[in-house]
């Protein structure tokens, strides 16, 4: 059994007062949210220091979702690559993701605060599975908003969550994907905030969420920690995740932030690459890096995936980038689906589009990380991508014959 974790680190704590990772982060919301911000943040520090909160926490992680995740070594692909090569496997959790860790959180939080009704935003439909999942075993409501774009893409979640209980609402406006569902949650939350819970996916939004979420996924970091030790008596070189919001890579980071001779690398996709192309601005209740036109206005994403589809990055991300500890790249969707087949055909391992960017910058660094042991967090599993990309590729075959 998992057991509450007692480590204090000097690196990835909680923000300041006023919630703040240096420059990024804060509180920006309309004047009725204001309080129920405070609300959420007044439950969770209380939570959190409650041991018996965090022990029911892991007994749920534990008998429920399955951790801990293993760590796999992907001999035949690491072979190839002249490295050695470990998976977080969060793709085996339940529900196929490590989005379950912090739904489970926000869920138990939300019935301590009385809640009765989970709302949530969903890019890939992964998060909006996980939030229905934790909604039907703890016996409250749920309502999921996504982007129409997405709901077409992720056609398969969106039937998931109908089936766990959830009413998926589609985003309309804008660019009907991750950041316009986003939008219509918070909208949403305003006129419901009495009785309903915003259960935000990712470390992203006004402070306690981008502190709240990464706590919930730490237990990534720290079990990893724990098992490179095991596997190598020693912890690994590099740690990679990918990087929309961020919160799989936040999770990963934290268990490794205080070791200095583990390299940092988050993977953005190149089309939303928010800390390489962005610039800080105000947006969904925070302060963090932004992809901006030169009169300010935010810039739609463009990614395969659509967990990654989205033009910012939680102000954790920002800070750690701003200060130098971790490092973030871009990965291209071509680059993307070479390594969602290259991991299928070497590992029998299919990995969800999101993970396969972390997969995909590994792939096209190699000769740097030659003779490096690699730490990827396999944030999630790729059933739910299969037949989108199958019919990618069917079409790019097909161009080619034409």
């Amino acid at each position: 059994m998992l057991e509450v974790d007692t480590v204090q680190r000097q690196r990835m704590t909680e923000p300041d007062a006023d919630g703040y990772f240096g420059d990024f982060g804060g509180r920006f919301v309309p004047e009725p949210l204001i309080g129920a911000c405070q609300e959420v943040e007044a439950a969770f520090r209380d939570a959190w220091s409650d041991n018996e909160f965090r022990q029911e926490f892991l007994d749920v992680l534990t008998h429920y979702v399955g951790r801990p995740s293993p760590m796999t070594e992907c001999v035949n692909l690491g072979a190839e690559l002249g490295l050695r090569l470990f998976l977080k496997r969060e793709d085996l959790n339940h529900t196929g993701s490590h989005k379950i860790n912090n739904v489970i959180g926000q869920a138990l939080l939300a019935k301590r605060m009385g809640k009765t009704h989970l709302i949530a935003e969903t890019g890939a439909g992964q998060h909006g599975v996980a939030t229905a999942t934790a909604a039907a075993l703890m016996g409250m409501e749920c309502t999921v908003y996504m982007g129409e774009v997405d709901m077409k893409r992720q056609a398969l979640n969106v039937f998931r969550m109908g089936l766990l209980g959830a009413k998926v609402i589609p985003a309309l406006s804008g660019s009907r994907t991750l950041k316009d569902a986003v939008n219509e949650a918070m909208r949403a939350w305003v006129s419901e905030v009495e009785h309903t819970h915003y259960c935000i996916g990712t470390v992203m939004g006004p402070h306690p969420y981008p502190w709240m979420v990464r706590s919930f996924h730490e237990i990534i970091g720290c079990e990893s920690q724990r098992q490179m030790m095991a596997l190598l008596g020693r912890q690994p070189d590099v740690a990679v995740a990918c990087v929309g919001g961020g919160s799989n890579a936040a999770g990963l980071f934290a268990g490794f932030a205080d070791h200095e001779e583990v390299r940092l690398v988050g993977v953005e996709p190149a089309g939303g690459a928010a800390i390489g192309r962005g610039i800080p601005a105000i947006v969904h209740g925070m302060k963090a890096h932004f992809m901006q036109d030169e009169v300010g206005q935010v810039l739609e994403a463009e990614s395969i995936s659509a967990g990654l589809d989205y033009p910012g990055v939680g102000p954790e991300h920002s800070f750690l980038s701003d200060i130098g500890r971790a490092e973030y790249h871009p990965v291209t969707d071509e680059r993307v689906l070479v390594a969602f087949r290259k991991l299928a055909r070497t590992e029998g391992i299919i990995p969800a589009l999101e993970s396969a960017h972390a997969i995909a910058w590994v792939m096209d660094n190699a000769a740097e990380l030659a003779g490096k042991n690699v730490v990827v967090n396999l944030s999630g599993r790729g059933d739910k991508d299969v037949q989108q990309v199958q019919e990618m590729l069917e079409a790019a075959q097909n161009g080619d014959e034409s």
